[in-house]
């Protein structure tokens, strides 16, 4: 990689979690944009270990140098671990955030915990960081970290990045400590969306709960602050994708042969209740109920991993989820032919991409996502003479972006089926025509314009403008 140039700045990271940069390849987002970056500017990453400990809050932040960028990492106590993570960052703002009010669950103490643990990590970060560096911190884990480390006297430039939606403003307004949130969120020097709705939303709920005001361009400002609210959406990094794609024309069997004749629907989401699965089930068996012609011709390959296993409310979507798995291969099944197969497990990425290609449908129905790349992977990983389709729900941010993908309303069942139906059925050259407008956009929007556009973003108010890579970094 060339030499830094002279007006370079560092770079700092801030996650709930850090990437594991001791692993020999890197699969998540984060660390294939980031760490480039982070090692170009010599950078720091730090966020929580996930270890708990007892005497946790005495602990200085363990720090190490890996692959050329700092580590650095805390433990949280149990009560904290509960209180931030499980108790007000996942019961409740996760479900708010994705519009889900009726499952929000909070107490003033698990709130306040939130707000102590941000402030443990603007303790364990001041000491780490330069005059001259750029924060970038990440998702809604840490929404008041920047005031947090403004009050700490913290001079370096503070930007943030939502992952997740940013609902209407009548529901963030809903959420407890919600103007604690807002005003934290103006403190910073940008705010970055997905899609201009979230951004959107952020700046109605401004003007409307904080007595703000919107700004010529992208800038609103309240209580005496100004930030940038602007629209970055999470791109892939599509040649990584399209080469293991290829790779996989040599490859054996992945799935039980069931004849030229088999169609394959696949669906890969965390088992979680914002991605859609029991309805995406539902519309399946209307599909097998309406279009019996699919009869022993299709079959929806579901892989679900899970998460936040802990939490009541995910026991009972698993469960909803086995439930419709077996009535509907009760139902339909034969000995021939099992019309759902069902994995609650991880699967390697490779894995992922040759099933990916050799998929007829991509399902992709989330209820509400902030992006959802699983979306953009399936486009990547066609053959692009003789693609699948990809069949997205209109409520997640991809949509925005995805606009030849067979868009639909994940809560009309019927809707869904019919537009599965469609997507097994529809002629080449069709399908060929919406997949050539779907890469040229995941190719132009790929994981490194991500990265780039959100720190140069940094740049337009500032005196220093940052410079942190070389152009060759961001090369896919």
């Amino acid at each position: 990689m060339p030499e830094k140039m002279e007006n370079s700045r560092r770079l700092v990271v801030v996650s709930n979690r850090v990437a594991d940069f001791s692993a020999k390849f890197q699969t998540g987002g984060l660390a294939v944009a980031l760490g480039d970056a982070l090692k170009a500017s010599k950078g720091v990453w730090f966020g929580w270990s996930g270890e708990t400990r007892d005497d946790a809050v005495s602990v200085p932040p363990h720090v190490e140098n890996i692959a050329g960028l700092t580590v650095a990492t805390i433990d949280l106590t149990d009560k904290e671990a509960e209180g931030y993570y499980f108790g007000y960052a996942n019961r409740c703002l996760w479900p708010a955030l994705h519009y889900r009010l009726d499952l929000a669950q909070s107490n003033e103490e698990q709130s306040e915990i939130y707000f102590q643990v941000n402030a443990r990590f603007a303790d364990a970060l001041m000491p780490l960081i330069q005059p001259n560096d750029i924060i970038w911190i990440n998702d809604y884990h840490l929404i008041p970290l920047a005031e947090e480390l403004r009050g700490r006297g913290c001079t370096a430039r503070i930007g943030f990045f939502l992952h997740t939606p940013f609902p209407s403003p009548e529901i963030f307004a809903a959420i407890p400590s919600q103007k604690r949130l807002g005003n934290a969120l103006m403190v910073y020097d940008v705010v970055g969306f997905q899609t201009t709705s979230d951004r959107d939303n952020f700046r109605r709920y401004v003007t409307a709960s904080l007595d703000g005001e919107q700004l010529q361009g992208d800038r609103v400002t309240a209580q005496g602050e100004t930030t940038l609210a602007s629209v970055f959406p999470v791109g892939i990094d599509v040649g990584h994708f399209q080469s293991l794609a290829e790779e996989d024309d040599a490859m054996g069997p992945l799935l039980p042969d069931a004849g030229e004749d088999m169609k394959t629907i696949i669906g890969v989401d965390r088992l979680d209740y914002t991605k859609g699965l029991p309805e995406r089930l539902r519309a399946f068996e209307v599909l097998l109920e309406q279009f019996p012609e699919h009869h022993g011709k299709v079959r929806l390959v579901q892989i679900a991993p899970p998460t936040r296993g802990g939490l009541p409310v995910y026991q009972e979507i698993r469960e909803s989820v086995e439930r419709l798995v077996g009535r509907i291969n009760g139902r339909f099944g034969d000995l021939g032919w099992q019309p759902v197969i069902y994995m609650h497990r991880g699967v390697a990425q490779d894995i992922l991409v040759r099933l990916f290609r050799r998929s007829d449908v991509g399902l992709v129905t989330p209820l509400h996502d902030g992006m959802n790349l699983v979306a953009k992977e399936y486009i990547a990983a066609q053959a692009a003479q003789d693609p699948g389709v990809l069949v997205l729900s209109r409520f997640a941010g991809a949509a925005e972006q995805l606009r030849e993908a067979l868009l639909i309303n994940p809560h009309d069942i019927q809707e869904t089926a019919r537009a599965v139906d469609r997507a097994l059925t529809m002629p080449r050259q069709e399908r060929w025509a919406r997949h050539n407008r779907l890469w040229q956009r995941i190719e132009t929007y790929d994981l490194f314009n991500w990265r780039d556009s959100f720190i140069q973003s940094f740049a337009e108010s500032d005196t220093n403008p940052v410079n942190l890579f070389p152009k060759e970094a961001g090369a896919a």
